[in-house]
């Protein structure tokens, strides 16, 4: 009875495995028919890429004159206001006066007096030429009036210049613009002390018909910018294209500028050269004392341009997936410029004209050897490659 039981056993496990077994077959079959998933890809062509380089800048006048006076008085006037515009020579402020009149009326009497006593030392010496002409008096005393004359003459000199220096004085308690341009902060008023040695000045008269942007470029940056020494500083700078400036509120500068000229000093804190390109200024928007970012055009011709999108990071190295014959993806190391517009890469290493590259389920739903089935890409996606590449 016990084998005949256990004859059973094995009839029913033996049962069971054949029911199984096309079970499982079907399934093998079924994963192994399962289609190859859609992902888009593109085939790589060299294209022009239109980059940019941004770097923060500060904006200040073509000139920023500190206006101080060269005399010591107190502020009887202010002409202006601040952010007037002004003329070259007109008046700001004026000075107290009264002590420097009486000192012009005082020199000037001093002259008269001087002239006076010039006139009375060429009588005298006139006379004594006579008398010594007719031997009447010696030579001696004849040159004892031409020395007294020859000294009322040098007196009445500094007569003279002390005069004008009282006059100059008196001049300088008329404060004027030296260039034309906008005024700035007014600190002192009516009443306050005016002195060339004060810490403040009494404003700044600032020219924003023209405006230099200072900026600041790398040794790594100079070294582009001349080429590894193919051209001069100043042949490349000659040969750089216009620059913009966006603004402190996001907006773009109508005009666009120049870079003027940079730095031959490289600061030692910074690494970084100063570097100053010029902007014209004819309704007075840019101000002096202003923040922005110069925006230098990067035009890279003939280079290899992908989206963002289809590479990935892996233990500090980029990646991109490269579709084969078969239609496996392999990923494949890359290096990409530092320089992009935020959704695409320029390649510099890593892929060539030719390659087929997958741009959609990177990092999420591809994986190394994975079989796909290639697509076009959307439209969108073209649509956001076209502003860096043509």
């Amino acid at each position: 009875m016990k084998s005949i039981a256990l004859s059973t056993g094995s009839i029913s496990l033996m049962l069971a495995a054949v029911v199984l077994f096309p079970s499982c077959s079907n399934k093998g079959q079924q994963m192994q028919q399962a289609p190859a998933p859609e992902i888009a890809t593109i085939t790589l062509s060299p294209q022009n890429a239109d980059l940019q380089n941004s770097f923060p800048a500060t904006i200040k006048g073509k000139t920023d004159i500190e206006i101080r006076p060269q005399v010591t008085g107190f502020i009887t006037k202010v002409h202006v206001d601040e952010g007037q515009h002004v003329r070259k020579g007109q008046v700001l402020f004026t000075l107290d006066q009264v002590t420097f009149n009486a000192a012009v009326e005082q020199a000037r009497a001093a002259v008269n007096s001087a002239q006076t006593a010039v006139n009375t030392a060429k009588m005298t010496a006139d006379n004594k030429k006579a008398l010594l002409d007719k031997n009447i008096i010696s030579a001696y005393e004849y040159q004892l009036s031409e020395n007294s004359l020859q000294q009322a003459v040098a007196q009445l000199a500094n007569a003279k210049a002390a005069l004008a220096s009282a006059q100059k004085n008196l001049a300088y308690t008329v404060v004027t613009s030296p260039s034309d341009g906008v005024v700035g902060t007014i600190p002192n008023r009516e009443g306050s002390l005016a002195s060339p040695s004060s810490a403040q000045p009494l404003t700044t008269v600032s020219d924003n018909s023209q405006v230099y942007a200072y900026f600041s470029l790398t040794e790594k940056d100079l070294l582009n910018l001349v080429g590894e020494g193919e051209r001069s500083i100043d042949a490349a700078i000659k040969a750089m294209p216009d620059v913009q400036l966006k603004l402190s509120d996001g907006t773009l500068y109508p005009i666009s500028g120049k870079v003027a000229t940079v730095s031959g000093v490289i600061d030692n804190s910074t690494g970084a050269s100063s570097v100053r390109a010029l902007f014209n200024n004819p309704n007075g928007v840019l101000r002096s004392g202003g923040t922005g970012q110069v925006i230098i055009p990067d035009s890279k011709e003939s280079v290899i341009v992908i989206p963002q999108k289809a590479t990935f990071e892996l233990q500090d190295r980029r990646f991109a997936y490269i579709v084969n014959d078969s239609n496996k993806i392999v990923s494949t190391p890359i290096t990409v410029d530092t320089n992009n517009d935020g959704k695409n890469f320029v390649v510099t290493s890593g892929l060539k004209a030719g390659d087929r590259i997958a741009i959609e389920g990177v990092g999420t739903k591809l994986s190394d050897g994975m079989t796909i089935t290639p697509a076009e890409p959307k439209a969108e996606a073209n649509a956001q490659a076209a502003p860096a590449a043509k």
